[in-house]
């Protein structure tokens, strides 16, 4: 079955006037499903970096761009960005002496731990324990955890997310403050060990909450329990914390009660401007052996040059990460993460609105170069969109946009919906954009339902973001057509309890992908709309990004 984003909408009854005078090209949800089926199969083996599944997953996606009739991205001629990656498989010990007492956590029952440090043997010995509330440093907030405290050759407890300020009056978020309901970088675990790095610390423990991460304790242990992922760096990692690890709610609770303290109080006071670290009865302990490899992965990138000879080195960018999880041989029965979800919809997707906009008429192809951006290592923390930002095959300052592909559930897997979330809303003029499309399209836009879980930070046009190029990310609707109110909603945190990153997230029989092809329909308009227009998105003012935009763009008209 194929679907025109016009004769969709005219079937619902919601067409306009701009896709009947301007009608899109087919996006067919038959392809989209063939893909995905395709990609999270298990010849593909999970698709994890530096093993036979990535192979066969670069093979096909380089196959399918060239039956699509894109060029090659890289300017050597070929479809590959080679990503240089190291594998990390860590052994960890730790040990806790508290109140007279030794506890020793139990690893993925009460703790996830790992060194990146690039050395077979990594020590941490009798470090005094700080907790030091969110560690968070925000001089635009006016808030300093650490206070001058110096933390060096100590263990720090850290919590997730955001501190929670609320408004005195109401009692709500303050959206003036860590943006209220929504997370900010601040929030991310990635923020805790880099700030826990920059400041000397010995070893870094994230207590994990369900609520505030916003994902179980289980996700942690089955994207840290196994071998992990970093870019190659001249300094071995030595620049790390030594250990990174979490610990869950229960065993910090433990931990913390052994020493004389109450969780629940020294939350409420890490809340408070006012908190100081608090120095803990506990030393730590910890051993991780590490075995390395290195690891040649990949980028795949294909372009579809711009109609205007003038303009054809200004590039939008698509992406769509296109690894998973691999096989996981300590699981018994089924071992194969195999990853439909995430993100073998998003890569079937890509393709998908690449043949689309490959196919359009000479005289409605965009001025400006469409650029398809499958990176490798998102699951093991951005790594081949980082490794693009670091190293672009094109420059950033003619980059115009980035528009990423990753559901965040399975929800498009099944029937169209009247909503689109934007996720990160407001942040850049694409929002406005991608309003616009909706209208005509006939859908409503809504800001993220779980702002506070910052899923703005966790995938890969984050990179993009960092880099000071504008970066869209948008994900499934939930006000499903022809389906009761709250089917959404529980088709998504079905998802997210039983098959996040587990062997569960697998193609299954009643999968159409009609919502996947409304979704490709709209990023599709959204991406060629901006490689037609006369001027260039822009971050909007307070936007952390903007400051380096401004600075890049000002650099290249002097």
């Amino acid at each position: 079955m194929k679907i025109a984003v016009s004769l969709f909408a005219t079937t619902l009854g919601l067409a306009s006037p701009a896709l009947a005078a301007d009608p899109a090209p087919a996006l067919s949800p038959a392809r989209i499903l063939a893909h995905t089926q395709a990609l999270a199969s298990d010849d593909f083996e999970g698709r994890a970096p530096g093993t036979p599944g990535e192979e066969k997953t670069v093979a096909y996606l380089v196959e399918q761009f060239k039956k699509i009739g894109l060029q090659p991205g890289n300017p050597d001629g070929t479809y590959i960005q080679n990503v240089p990656l190291v594998g990390l498989t860590s052994q960890p010990t730790a040990a806790f002496v508290a109140g007279g007492t030794t506890f020793t956590p139990t690893l993925v029952n009460d703790y996830i731990a790992l060194s990146r440090r690039l050395t077979p043997t990594v020590e941490v010995k009798d470090s005094e324990v700080v907790f030091v509330g969110y560690g968070v440093v925000a001089p635009e907030f006016g808030w300093d955890d650490f206070k001058g405290v110096d933390v060096r050759g100590k263990t720090v407890l850290i919590l997730i997310n955001d501190p929670p300020v609320t408004e005195p009056a109401t009692g709500r978020p303050d959206p003036a403050v860590f943006g209220g309901k929504a997370m900010t970088y601040y929030g991310r675990w990635t923020y805790k060990y880099e700030i826990a790095s920059a400041r000397g610390a010995a070893a870094c423990l994230i207590i994990h909450e369900t609520g505030p991460a916003g994902y179980p304790f289980a996700v942690v242990g089955g994207s840290w329990g196994r071998e992990n992922f970093d870019l190659e760096s001249p300094d071995q990692n030595a620049h790390r914390v030594a250990v990174e690890g979490w610990l869950t709610l229960d065993a910090a609770r433990r931990l913390l009660t052994a020493a004389g303290q109450d969780f629940a109080a020294l939350k409420a006071a890490a809340a408070r401007r006012d908190f100081r670290p608090v120095a803990l009865a506990a030393r730590a302990s910890f051993t991780v052996a590490n075995t390395t490899r290195t690891v040649a992965s990949k980028n795949v990138v294909g372009v579809l040059p711009g109609a205007d000879a003038q303009r054809r080195g200004e590039y939008v960018v698509y992406s769509a990460h296109w690894d998973a999880f691999g096989r996981n041989p300590g699981l018994a029965g089924d071992q194969i993460l195999n990853g439909a979800a995430d993100n073998a919809i998003a890569v079937g997707m890509l393709l998908e609105i690449a043949q689309a906009a490959a196919a359009l008429p000479a005289e409605r192809r965009a001025p400006r170069s469409l650029l398809f951006f499958c990176p490798t290592a998102e699951e093991k923390g951005l790594l081949g969109s980082r490794y693009y930002a670091e190293h672009p095959l094109y420059p950033l300052t003619a980059t115009l946009a980035n528009l990423n592909l990753e559901p965040l559930d399975a929800n498009n897997a099944f029937g169209p919906t009247r909503d689109l979330e934007v996720v990160g809303s407001n942040a850049s003029t694409l929002d406005d954009i991608g309003a616009a499309v909706a209208a005509d399209q006939g859908r409503v836009l809504c800001a993220d339902t779980e702002a506070e879980k910052g899923y703005y930070y966790r995938s890969d046009h984050f990179e993009f973001a960092k880099a000071g190029v504008p970066a869209y990310f948008t994900r499934s609707g939930l006000d499903f057509l022809g389906q009761p109110d709250g089917y959404g909603l529980k088709l998504r945190q079905a998802y997210l309890m039983n098959d996040y990153h587990k062997v569960t997230d697998e193609v299954r029989p009643d999968w159409t992908m009609e919502g996947a092809a409304q979704d490709a329909a709209f990023l599709l308009e959204v991406g060629l709309r901006v490689a037609r227009a006369s001027g260039w998105p822009e971050w909007k003012p307070g936007t952390e990004f903007k400051a380096r935009r401004d600075a890049q763009m000002q650099a290249v008209t002097r």
